[in-house]
């Protein structure tokens, strides 16, 4: 497949000088290209197909595409097709195309949390979730976790920043999110507040890891007085909270790492931008290529 993009290249290439120059006979102009004339003439006096044209179209669309979003390997660039542009082909075509066009995604990197357990937890809940991600209805299940970000202009000058995330399973649209310099209580405590004023009649399977925001009195109190079930991962099983996991590796992978953010606003401003795109313009093929909000709304609707 290589070897052919690169004859079309020299193709075009012998096209062109040939235009420019018709002291430039196609026979020296072939040689030197080292291609014979009869896959030339072929190729010049080929009538492109419905496929081809097809072909065409989807590879300019994924340039673009990648431009914009290099994170994006052949799957993710077929869902936002059939998402934003109604193109319908299978994934196997879209990987022949970025392979033709040399278009890799981003290298995935691991994903360390920040979280700290508690040396004296006031309430330690089971793993009621147990592993359980799939939910049939909004509000059902919701999961939480916080993670931690860098900025700054030198190693001398590095600060933190702490997000902190509920995720419903039914959509996997960030219910409520908060931005703070300190992983505290009050970081926890004000996205879970979030949360409830936007969602009163949320009564779901509340699921975190054993950090101490978690298992203190007071958000154990705000749990039960809001008519919820706490759930919590075991000790040393982060996959006990998979999808919030998969989720911060998204977020980072896609806006974070490889990047430098120098002051606190630049990385605010990039966290809050990703939160309102990954909610409303990226596609997910557990949502039937919708994105969260275009699945909530959906679910809404047939409620």
């Amino acid at each position: 497949m290589l070897g052919y993009t690169i004859h079309l290249a020299i193709y075009e290439a012998i096209k062109e000088t040939h235009e420019e120059n018709a002291n430039y006979s196609i026979k020296n102009l072939c040689k030197l290209g080292k291609v014979s004339r009869s896959g030339y003439y072929k190729w010049l006096n080929h009538q492109e197909s419905e496929n081809e044209k097809l072909n065409q179209q989807i590879s300019k669309k994924i340039e673009i595409l990648h431009e914009e979003h290099p994170d994006m390997g052949y799957r993710r660039l077929n869902d936002k097709l059939r998402h934003d542009d109604k193109i319908i082909v299978n994934d196997k075509r879209i990987l022949r195309i970025c392979r033709i066009q040399q278009i890799k995604s981003n290298l995935k990197y691991r994903y360390d949390g920040c979280t700290r357990p508690s040396r004296n937890p006031y309430f330690i809940a089971g793993n009621v979730l147990n592993r359980d991600f799939h939910a049939e209805h909004l509000n059902e299940k919701w999961v939480t976790d916080v993670t931690e970000f860098k900025y700054g202009i030198s190693f001398d000058h590095i600060h933190k920043l702490y997000l902190s995330a509920i995720l419903d399973l039914c959509d996997r649209r960030p219910v409520a999110f908060v931005l703070s310099d300190h992983n505290n209580n009050q970081l926890v405590f004000d996205t879970f507040d979030a949360a409830i004023a936007a969602n009163p009649n949320a009564h779901p399977i509340f699921h975190s890891d054993r950090g101490f925001q978690y298992t203190s009195r007071v958000f154990h109190q705000k749990l039960e007085k809001a008519g919820m079930i706490q759930s919590m991962s075991r000790v040393a099983h982060c996959t006990d909270n998979g999808p919030m996991e998969g989720f911060w590796g998204i977020l980072k992978r896609e806006i974070y790492y490889g990047k430098k953010f120098h002051t606190r606003h630049e990385l605010v401003q990039a966290i809050t931008q990703y939160m309102d795109y990954y909610t409303n313009e990226r596609p997910q093929r557990g949502l039937g290529v919708l994105t969260p909000m275009e699945f909530h709304n959906k679910q809404l609707s047939v409620a």
